[in-house]
């Protein structure tokens, strides 16, 4: 898997486990996004598309209860650097939107329930005290910033 980012590119070199249990598997994996320990990424290991969140240090893959369903085709996940909150995109009924997931609550949140335009490309802060993300507005792609509650930030200078 290679990993892309503020720091450069970096290779990991994880053994294939061809039952689906491990980071590396026959599936197609997409968009690895890694926080400290934690790699979380979108695959069609399981005949969906699902986030998956792998814990490097202890090399396995991490329960996500309650996170994907099957009406959602999700994407370009982001992990806080403790590895409890998941920010990712979806696809629901047509309708594109920035989802929150809380491992310690077993959760997932809209955060963008009340913007009626397309969202895309969400990321988190390392504390998952912010996320960031795409929205079109006014036929042009603007950064939004909220808070975990999704509350929108007020704009940066």
């Amino acid at each position: 898997m290679i990993l892309t980012g503020c720091g450069g590119t970096r290779l990991l070199d994880f053994p294939l486990d061809a039952a689906g249990r491990g980071l590396n598997s026959l599936a197609a994996e997409r968009q690895p996004q890694i926080s400290d320990r934690y790699i979380v990424f979108v695959s069609d290991r399981s005949g969906s598309q699902n986030i998956y969140l792998y814990d490097a240090q202890e090399r396995r893959l991490v329960e996500l209860p309650g996170l994907n369903t099957l009406d959602a085709i999700a994407s370009h996940p982001a992990v806080s650097e403790d590895g409890r909150y998941i920010v990712f995109a979806s696809s629901r009924q047509g309708r594109t939107g920035i989802y929150l997931y809380d491992r310690e609550l077993s959760q997932t949140r809209s955060l963008t329930a009340a913007l009626n335009t397309e969202v895309r490309h969400p990321t988190i802060s390392a504390d998952g005290s912010t996320i960031a993300f795409e929205k079109a507005e006014n036929g042009n792609w603007q950064i939004a910033v909220y808070d975990r509650s999704g509350q929108p930030l007020p704009n940066l200078p």
